[in-house]
């Protein structure tokens, strides 16, 4: 690998690239649109207006402007809570996409600095904390970057932008691994140096084409060797 292309930070998307949970979340959303608005969500819907998005955007969509602060706040919380109910009743003890585990304890063997850039707030956060070994590589929350009201959602770049400035590290020196196409899109207008896909559930072929994304994994196996 030439030079130029040696990554000096790593930032990891955190729904769907470590932790596949896209389903729990969909079924904590749906939760949500069927005691509020009476009806299911439709699969379009998900990928354009919820999946790698910020939950102020996402009641945005719920409500446009006929909801109070309060009211929106409670229904963000309401629906946090709903998915890490279901994530403890339907995992018991959570696990990291295979192989993730492994890569980290090489990244920090090899001095190789990385972050987590998610789209969740502080609750969850905390909770990812809690029932995943997050903290044998990262501080805490203030290690890594999440929602926290001060920047937009994805496919905006902000998110990688702060992240790899978080690690001390220019973007385009930085790599993404990222499951969602709004996700990889941010990821492409920050400047990132190499984009990674995990496994994307939705918009598989777009992504598929997309000359910029360097490869697409399944999970975190023998990724030092291939990418590092």
């Amino acid at each position: 690998m030439k030079e130029v292309d040696m990554v000096k930070g790593i930032i990891f998307d955190f729904n769907g690239t470590l932790f596949f949970d896209t389903d729990l979340q969909e079924e904590a959303w749906r939760v949500l649109f069927k005691k509020y608005k009476g009806r299911d969500l439709g699969l379009t819907e998900f990928q354009d207006f919820i999946h790698g998005r910020v939950n102020s955007d996402i009641m945005d969509y719920f409500f446009g402007n006929s909801a109070s602060l309060e009211k929106r706040i409670q229904l963000m919380t309401e629906k946090e809570q709903t998915y890490r109910q279901i994530v403890r009743t339907k995992n018991g003890s959570p696990q990291f996409v295979k192989g993730a585990v492994e890569l980290f304890d090489e990244l920090q063997r090899r001095n190789i600095k990385f972050t987590i850039a998610t789209a969740s707030e502080i609750s969850n956060v905390e909770f990812y904390f809690e029932v995943f070994p997050l903290k044998k590589w990262l501080s805490g929350p203030e290690a890594i970057l999440y929602d926290n009201g001060t920047f937009p959602g994805k496919p905006a770049p902000d998110i990688y932008q702060r992240a790899a400035a978080l690690i001390g590290e220019d973007p385009k020196d930085c790599m993404v691994v990222e499951d969602s196409l709004s996700g990889l899109r941010a990821a492409q207008d920050a400047g990132i140096g190499r984009i990674i896909a995990m496994r994307p559930e939705k918009d598989s072929e777009i992504i598929r084409q997309d000359q910029k994304i360097e490869a697409i994994i399944d999970d975190f196996t023998d990724f030092a060797e291939r990418f590092l």
